[in-house]
């Protein structure tokens, strides 16, 4: 996901325990599934396992994450969260190669949120390539 804005930062994000539901929407606790992405104990194995965990970042608005785990060639500066927003599902679509066998892959995703309260979704199918064996976020192309 790309999406950052320029508002003002607004209230810390929701509270997210190792136990808690990861926020992926995998049947697992947070800590045993996208949490040890985001510590650094794992990488993720697969472009769609990256792209669960980055929407998990954006939920936890970890910013360091999705910056580390952005190619350098298109990283922004910086990542903005809008206070106004709360991301509410992830839904993956599909996902073309992206496994550890791949070199490149993509993950057509739909993220449900809701922004002042008005709920919404971002359609994207994102491009994800291996930079130093790990698998990166390069580009988007939003599907609607």
């Amino acid at each position: 996901m790309s999406r950052r804005t320029s508002r003002p930062r607004g209230p810390a994000a929701p509270r997210i325990t190792p136990a808690s539901p990861c926020p992926c929407g995998l049947p697992a606790a947070y800590g045993e599934c996208c949490g040890r992405f985001h510590s650094g104990s794992a990488a993720a194995p697969t472009c769609e396992a990256l792209m669960r965990s980055r929407y998990a970042a954006f939920v936890a608005r970890d910013a360091a994450y999705l910056l580390r785990t952005w190619h350098p060639e298109t990283r922004p500066p910086g990542v903005d969260f809008d206070p106004a927003m709360s991301w509410v599902r992830l839904e993956i679509l599909d996902t073309t190669d992206g496994s550890a066998f791949h070199s490149t892959g993509t993950v057509t995703f739909r993220a449900h949120y809701t922004d002042d309260g008005r709920p919404d979704s971002l359609h994207e199918k994102s491009r994800f390539v291996r930079h130093e064996g790990a698998w990166v976020y390069t580009t988007a192309v939003f599907v609607d």
